[in-house]
């Protein structure tokens, strides 16, 4: 019932700022809009690891210790979208980056974005 739409990925050095934008789309009949958005990121050979969550009823996010002070999410309730600055970025954070929309306890996925951090 909910499509999630990224973009904002690429190519970045060491050190430098990629901001990511998820657009969500309610599908669903009662279109209450989308509970809690958020990330997680997958790296080549490596488990699908969390990022961070903002839940629409607070005005932060949440954010996993290997981003907490690099990542800041900000969120437009009204246009079901959500956004990642990412600041700082060293090569770890390379990963395909894919945001997540929860709504009646039912989670729904994007396709995901790259984000490739070179030394």
């Amino acid at each position: 019932q909910v499509q999630l739409v990224e973009s904002g990925g690429g190519l970045v050095q060491a050190g430098g700022s990629l901001r990511l934008s998820c657009v969500g789309s309610d599908r669903s009949s009662e279109n209450n809009g989308i509970d809690s958005m958020g990330w997680f990121r997958q790296a080549p050979g490596k488990e699908q690891e969390f990022v961070g969550i903002f839940r629409r009823a607070e005005n932060f996010g949440h954010y996993a210790d290997s981003v907490q002070g690099r990542f800041t999410m900000s969120r437009d309730s009204s246009k079901n979208t959500l956004y990642l600055q990412m600041d700082n970025l060293q090569p770890e954070d390379t990963a395909k980056y894919i945001c997540f929309g929860d709504q009646h306890a039912m989670r729904s996925w994007g396709r995901g974005t790259q984000v490739t951090v070179s030394s």
